[in-house]
């Protein structure tokens, strides 16, 4: 039963660090915007959140996010969901937008 009970407490707490994210740099700052991780994101301004439905493909979705992105005057996009409709064809995709860091504008 301790075994047990020790491998349960061990696989609860290394699944744990796996939610864990440490933060890395965004790549430098570009005339449209990017697409970052969630590691990436960490230390920057948000802007705001957008989504799109189109036709097509999970492709058109992603490329429609990232033209919705430069219309906002974002630095960067994170994608949170690429998905399917009930409607043959058809895709919905959200994202977080974010400005670039203030230690990156100064440059």
């Amino acid at each position: 039963m301790r075994l047990l009970s020790s491998l349960i407490i061990t696989v609860l707490l290394t699944g744990c660090s796996v939610l864990h994210t440490t933060p890395q740099p965004p790549p430098p700052v570009a005339p449209e915007a990017q697409e970052i991780t969630r590691a990436q994101s960490m230390n920057l301004p948000r802007i705001g959140t957008g989504t799109v439905i189109v036709r097509g493909s999970p492709d058109d979705a992603e490329r429609a996010l990232a033209a919705k992105a430069n219309t906002l005057g974002a630095s960067y996009y994170l994608i949170q969901l690429v998905d399917d409709t009930q409607i043959p064809g058809m895709w919905y995709a959200s994202a977080i937008f974010y400005g670039a860091d203030s230690a990156e504008r100064q440059q």
